[in-house]
Formats: structure tokens, sequence, C-alpha cells
């Protein structure tokens, strides 16, 4: 799918005061969106391990879904989250998190975006979301 011309990845952060607030960070790889979470002290929910925080995970899962959405759509509309369902796979450690996202529905007024997180490799996820989305 194509960009949405009016959006950089600096200018999509500047939606979320969330992404800021976690250090979300964006990149364009082959015209696709990557999406990163630098490790940071505050984001360790498990001492023991030490792991990320579950709910952490999938609210960069949740900004990356919308994210993606507006990248590819035209029109700067936030789609509004209707559903959202994750599965946690692999605890996610004490370092950088990636996520890359793919639509498998986008209609004139439902999108459904798949969102797969990990850190080690991609055949590895730490976690996997489906998300429902309502498009104005």
């Amino acid at each position: 799918m194509s960009q949405n011309p009016q959006l950089t990845p600096e200018v999509l952060l500047n939606y979320s005061p969330y992404a800021r607030l976690i250090g979300m960070k964006l990149d364009v790889i082959e015209g696709e969106l990557r999406f990163s979470l630098p490790f940071q002290q505050d984001n360790i929910g498990n001492d023991q391990l030490p792991a990320l925080h579950g709910g952490l995970i999938g609210g960069f899962m949740e900004m990356a879904a919308i994210m993606h959405l507006l990248w590819i759509r035209e029109g700067n509309a936030v789609p509004r989250t209707v559903d959202f369902s994750i599965d946690y796979l692999r605890p996610g450690l004490a370092r950088e998190l990636f996520a890359s996202c793919s639509v498998t529905k986008h209609g004139q007024q439902i999108a459904n975006v798949q969102v797969c997180v990990w850190q080690e490799s991609a055949d590895k996820p730490v976690a996997v979301a489906r998300a429902h989305f309502l498009l104005d």
C-alpha cells in the first residue's frame, strides 16, 4: 500500500503523546514502516526476569497499528479502536522491541490490522495482535 504523502514518521509521532512517552521510534524501510521501542528501565514490569510490562507491549502494538493505518490512508482522521486482541507468546526481555503491521481488510468504515512484535527475530514473536478500527 502507498504512503500518505502528508505524513512523515516525525509527524506520525506527534499524533500520540503516549508514543513519545514510551520512546517509540519509526523508520521507513523499503517503503514500509518499522516500529521500534528502545529499552528504558521505566518500561520494566517484571524485575525478576527482567521483562517489559505487558501493558507497555500492548500499548506499543496498538500505537503501531494506528500509525500504520494513518500512514497508508488519505486524510488525517485518527482511526478509533473497536477491538484489540493480543496473544503474548514469550517474555519481552529488557532490550529493544520491534513491530511490523499488515492490513488484512481495509474497507470504507472498518479496517483490520495484524501486528507482530519481536526482539531477536521476526520468526520468534514476543506477541501478535489483531485489531479492528473504525475509520472516519
